[in-house]
């Protein structure tokens, strides 16, 4: 039986290239929505999930943070995914003859030199992948997309420029979640991953976050976010260096559960190398 990762957005996304270099061996299932998705993961319709939660340029991808602890997945790994901007053509264009290219309103801003100094509009559109598409479908020599280099080969595009973006750094990171947690220690870096409240007290935030100083654990990410509609209603999102089996962070977890009224492990991972 064929084993699937599914991923958000349509063959040749970002997210489909993601699939490709972290789970080469499985199988990339296209879904349209986040939710789509995790449900995808939770029905048995695919084995796992690959999903941004944030990219080096833009921040922070909207709605993630929000739906993992209610997905019922448990994050097993992480995967750092150069992203590289590629301007692709019908075949036989080339860059002079290219007026609009078109993708995702993020991309966009990411490769305005080259946009600017080839005379080319950005035009917006819903998907990168479908940027490439619609280009394909057209076959106007004035039309181009701005998408990976998988998405010209899957939709028969000439890549007419390779890695435009303006910074030689941006990445995502998404993490991979199934249906059953991975607890085990799978290499000496490990990552662990919580969402907390804090309990309604003064200072709950800052003694919350004693354990972790006075333990010697790293935390690499700390987020709020609100919850229930209610701008009172506020959860965190953490990412800390360490496995809940070390002493450590055994000490650090118990202080912050004594001032939180809700916290739930998402995952215990390996960190991905390019963290060092």
């Amino acid at each position: 039986m064929t084993q699937r990762i599914a991923f958000q957005g349509e063959p040749g996304a970002y997210s489909h290239q993601a699939c490709h270099t972290a789970r080469p061996h499985l199988e990339a299932l296209p879904c349209p929505t986040f939710e789509a998705v995790i449900e995808a993961v939770a029905s048995g319709a695919a084995e796992q999930a690959m999903l941004p939660v944030e990219n080096t340029t833009y921040g922070r991808v909207a709605d993630i943070h929000r739906l993992l602890p209610q997905s019922g997945l448990h994050i097993v790994d992480e995967a750092f995914v150069r992203v590289h901007i590629n301007l692709l053509g019908v075949p036989g264009a080339t860059i002079a003859d290219v007026r609009e290219a078109w993708s995702h309103l993020v991309l966009l801003p990411q490769c305005a030199r080259f946009l600017r100094e080839n005379g080319i509009a950005g035009r917006v559109s819903t998907d990168n992948a479908r940027a490439a598409r619609d280009v394909a479908e057209r076959g106007d020599r004035t039309q181009a997309a701005l998408a990976s280099e998988l998405a010209g080969e899957i939709y028969g595009l000439d890549v007419l420029a390779r890695h435009i973006e303006d910074h030689d750094s941006n990445t995502t990171r998404f993490l991979i979640m199934a249906r059953e947690p991975d607890m085990t220690r799978r290499a000496d870096h490990m990552m662990t991953t919580f969402v907390f409240r804090v309990r309604n007290i003064p200072a709950a935030l800052y003694k919350a976050m004693g354990g972790f100083a006075t333990n010697g654990v790293n935390m690499t990410k700390l987020e709020s976010y609100m919850i229930d509609g209610s701008f009172t209603a506020t959860q965190f999102y953490a990412d800390i260096e360490g496995h809940p089996d070390d002493r450590n962070v055994q000490l650090a977890l118990e202080e912050l559960e004594y001032f939180t009224s809700y916290l739930k492990v998402l995952g215990t991972y390996p960190a991905d190398p390019a963290r060092d």
